[in-house]
């Protein structure tokens, strides 16, 4: 039984506008202060140690500000998540769990991310001081704007007071000093999003381009020769694949029509022999040489379906499997309601995957049922074939299966073969499409 969870609730424009707000006003006011907090213990433990190395104790010193960066760092990782909407990963430190206490003390000094780490923490200020400038003005001026008739009443009218409205010729009635600031009060609380977004993504993106770069880095050159080695390998499995069904056609070509066809060629000789001596026998002999060259006509066609099945090719893959359902030895139980036309690697995969599934059921299961299943989903195509035999199949090398296991590896599915000792066999393939 699948559980399926209920689709999470959605929140309105509005809501979500002014939680992103937030998220970002947060995230650029606690940034100045922290900012301040690792300019001053960087710089003051880098230059110091720096110049203490002379004496030794420049050394630990150094560590120490390289540890206390790293801490400063992940939580500035933590803080940057929410405001790119995801969780940013932790990149991995250089460990020397083999060395000994001193090498292991120092082993920061040979890692680059810590380098960074205290690189970050210096110059952060930088963007942390230009965010909160632009964020707290923009804030400041969007509320007092929005709520100056609450507190203009407060503020002593004297003779020297001249408002702004007033210097730029407006006039200096008070309906027109409250119409002025309420507008620009407006006009800043209308462009806050894009202020504060565009301030804390300057920050956001400094930081992970300092401490994640290297691990983003990384993470796609292993992600690169990860699908590298997935496509050698589905070529290796292509490869095999196909040097293993030349090999059975060779096979099944030289132990069936080959056979026939120099039977075939004997027996026309023999004919010819006799039709001077015994025409009545050459008869015989040149019937039974018509014999042969239909079961021989039956067979080759038998071996070109093996090959491009044209039932596949014309109508598809339901048609198909009907097909082999209706010529296995076994009774098939087959559910496949795919009638859409696939990608032809697919339907031929899928269409060889069960035929041979059913001939190793017709040879060596001694089942009295088999159940085909084949459904569509999201991910792809499962092909399911499951039978009540004797079981002990297997897809290690030398077994039947193996070649099968190569021709769904290169078309980039998975095969996968449960078939205990005590009965029964379900051999099950997930196709991409």
């Amino acid at each position: 039984m699948t559980t399926y969870a209920s689709p999470a609730p959605t929140q309105a424009p509005a809501a979500r506008l002014l939680r992103r707000i937030g998220i970002d006003t947060q995230y650029v006011l606690l940034g100045f202060p922290l900012g301040l907090v690792t300019l001053v213990v960087c710089m003051t433990g880098f230059f110091t140690g720096l110049g203490l190395v002379v004496i030794w104790v420049g050394l630990p010193l150094l560590v120490g500000t390289l540890m206390v960066s790293r801490g400063f760092a992940t939580i500035e990782r933590a803080r940057i998540g929410p405001v790119f909407g995801y969780r940013i990963p932790h990149p991995a430190y250089k460990k020397n769990p083999g060395g000994d206490l001193l090498r292991r003390t120092f082993t920061p000094f040979t890692d680059g991310q810590s380098w960074l780490d205290m690189l970050h923490g210096m110059f952060r200020f930088i963007p942390s001081t230009i965010g909160f400038s632009f964020v707290i003005t923009w804030w400041i001026a969007a509320i007092s704007g929005l709520t100056v008739p609450l507190w203009d009443w407060a503020i002593p009218d004297g003779p020297d007071r001249h408002d702004l409205p007033e210097l730029l010729g407006m006039g200096d009635a008070t309906s027109t000093r409250l119409i002025f600031y309420f507008a620009i009060g407006v006009f800043f609380a209308g462009t806050l999003y894009p202020v504060v977004r565009g301030a804390a993504l300057m920050e956001a993106w400094f930081a992970r381009g300092l401490l994640c770069g290297v691990n983003e880095l990384r993470e796609q050159v292993n992600q690169a020769n990860a699908a590298r080695d997935v496509a050698q390998q589905q070529k290796a499995a292509a490869v095999s694949a196909e040097a293993t069904a030349l090999r059975r056609l060779e096979r099944d070509i030289h132990d069936g029509p080959q056979q026939r066809l120099v039977r075939l060629a004997m027996d026309l000789g023999r004919a010819e022999q006799q039709f001077a001596t015994d025409p009545d026998a050459a008869r015989a002999t040149v019937a039974e040489a018509l014999a042969q060259t239909r079961e021989t006509l039956d067979e080759l066609r038998a071996l070109s379906r093996g090959i491009a099945p044209p039932i596949l090719v014309d109508r598809g893959l339901q048609a198909a499997l009907t097909a082999l359902a209706g010529r296995c030895t076994v009774p098939v139980d087959l559910d496949a309601p795919v009638t859409e036309r696939l990608d032809p690697l697919v339907e031929s995969t899928a269409y060889f995957v069960v035929a041979e599934a059913l001939t190793n059921v017709a040879k060596h299961s001694h089942a009295s049922e088999v159940q085909v299943t084949v459904k569509r989903n999201q991910a792809g195509l499962l092909v399911s074939v499951s039978d009540d035999g004797v079981g002990g199949a297997s897809l290690a090398k030398g077994h039947g299966l193996a070649g099968l296991a190569d021709r769904v590896q290169a078309a980039g599915g998975l095969l996968d073969v449960t078939s205990p000792a005590t009965g029964g066999t379900q051999l099950t393939a997930a196709l991409p499409l």
